[in-house]
């Protein structure tokens, strides 16, 4: 399960709209890749439908889907907006990680 935040939920929901998806039906598809560096980063964009093997969820009336190998890395995982001073984006608060690195995109095992 990946949960969202109240403050990402008003952010993702604001930024569907712009892009011309809808919150209501569409999804926030979330992954991982091979890069950064800590070794493995975040992916977030938007989706209109998901794959066989795509798993999904909604929390917070937020549409998730993650493909199966980013799924072991993200388990527990909250999704979360800062717009604070230092710097404006989606925050992954990620258990699994036992490294980040000092911008928050990237993570290791």
């Amino acid at each position: 399960m990946i949960k969202v935040s109240e403050s990402a939920k008003q952010k993702v929901v604001n930024l569907m709209t712009e892009e011309g998806f809808d919150a209501a039906t569409d999804f926030v598809r979330v992954g991982v890749k091979s890069g950064g560096c800590s070794g493995l980063s975040y992916e977030l964009k938007f989706d209109k439908s998901a794959a066989e093997n795509d798993k999904v969820f909604e929390d917070n009336s937020v549409r998730i889907i993650v493909d199966k190998k980013s799924f072991l890395y993200l388990v527990g995982t909250t999704l979360e907006y800062s717009g604070g001073l230092n710097g404006k984006g989606f925050v992954f608060n990620n258990p699994n990680a036992q490294r980040t690195c000092g911008c928050g995109e990237s993570f290791s095992l």
